[in-house]
């Protein structure tokens, strides 16, 4: 398997055990405490849900990355990227990164992570702030698509440029994977406000329509599932961002 990749296998053993690539930076200097009300989320991957599309498919929402400060950056739109302005409404769910299992190289023979060249070759980043700046100037210039370059192949492109975990593979599927399976709930408002709409289209669509409404609304569901996974893991071209 070429270096570039996450096998399932591997993306698995990740989100079980936290990873055991771990590298050590130089300097790491701490970091504030997660802030909800002031919408502070130092280094983590946060998340809202998505008018519309959230209320047929609640594990789609809108993601985006935070700097060291804990100010949100997110690909909101072509040529536009936020910057502590998160589109789409307050963040209910987030997960703070560990630095300490990023590579920051100062030189090709700086590398912690085992991707050495490739790294180099993808982009690198001697910060964690670095990797993010990168990231927003060559966002910065691509069209948003929903299926094909969206919020979360911004967040993919900063996890690659830094290497977390010692993966260069990240991309759509897994960082949404990694958000659903570890996020954190901001409070138990946000749980209501992710899944009420949902829950409500459901039960109108039931009442309305009958099992024709369920059975349509698992059908769109698994089309929207499966052409993110053909593209992601068997059709890379199409996802070029």
């Amino acid at each position: 398997m070429s270096p570039g990749r996450n096998s399932m296998m591997e993306l698995k053993e990740n989100f079980e055990d936290g990873g055991s690539y771990r590298s050590t930076p130089q300097e790491l200097w701490s970091l504030d405490e997660v802030d909800p009300k002031k919408s502070k989320f130092p280094c983590c991957i946060v998340w809202t849900p998505l008018p519309v599309v959230s209320w047929l498919a609640p594990y789609i929402g809108h993601v985006g990355i935070c700097q060291e400060d804990g100010a949100i950056l997110d690909f909101a739109g072509s040529y536009l990227v936020n910057i502590d302005n998160f589109a789409y409404g307050a963040v209910a769910r987030y997960l703070q990164l560990d630095r300490a299992q990023c590579c920051f190289p100062p030189n090709l023979a700086g590398h912690k992570c085992q991707n050495g060249y490739m790294h180099a070759k993808n982009g690198t980043a001697v910060t964690w702030d670095d990797a993010l700046s990168s990231s927003m100037r060559h966002f910065g210039h691509k069209s948003y698509n929903l299926f094909t370059c969206n919020c979360y192949s911004f967040v993919a492109n900063c996890l690659n440029r830094i290497s977390y975990r010692g993966s260069l593979g990240w991309n759509m599927v897994n960082v949404a994977v990694l958000i659903l399976l570890k996020g954190q709930w901001v409070d138990a408002m946000s749980v209501v406000r992710s899944f009420f709409p949902s829950a409500l289209v459901l039960c109108l669509g039931l009442l309305i329509a009958g099992w024709p409404f369920l059975i349509g609304l698992a059908s769109f569901s698994v089309l929207l599932i499966g052409w993110f996974l053909i593209a992601t893991y068997f059709a890379r071209t199409l996802l070029e961002c």
